[in-house]
């Protein structure tokens, strides 16, 4: 008998799920003075990197490949490139990310296993 693996994204709870972490992040940047230089590489309206966001986390986690479909769609790294990003910003980024995932009610289970790779992104964007 083979054990069938279930996606982060179905364990999540699927596009809802990833919506509502997304909307809790970037409220979270949006208001934390912790968030103040990453917030700063953002445009006033946030609303078009939330929708990039939900569609590139959907597949990431595992859900349909939605992002890579976007005309506006970019490689990942290419897309940081413009920003100053150091340890300073990567950490901002992680804390606005493990607030949100504690508002949205990840279980810790899958937390264990997305915060690390999360992690892993936002400390391999850095570019100084």
């Amino acid at each position: 008998m083979t054990q069938q693996s279930t996606a982060p994204f179905e364990t999540l709870g699927g596009e809802p799920t990833v919506r509502r972490l997304v909307e809790n992040f970037y409220r979270i940047m949006d208001e934390s003075p912790r968030a103040t230089t990453i917030r700063a590489m953002h445009a006033a309206d946030l609303a078009p990197m939330r929708d990039k966001l939900i569609d590139y986390l959907v597949g990431w986690l595992g859900g349909p490949p939605r992002y890579h479909a976007r005309p506006d769609a970019k490689c990942i790294v290419s897309a940081h490139t413009p920003f100053s990003i150091g340890a300073e910003e990567s950490e901002q980024w992680m804390d606005c990310m493990r607030e949100a995932l504690s508002e949205t009610g990840v279980s810790s289970e899958l937390r264990a296993l997305i915060e690390p790779a999360f992690d892993r992104v936002a400390k391999g964007l850095r570019n100084r």
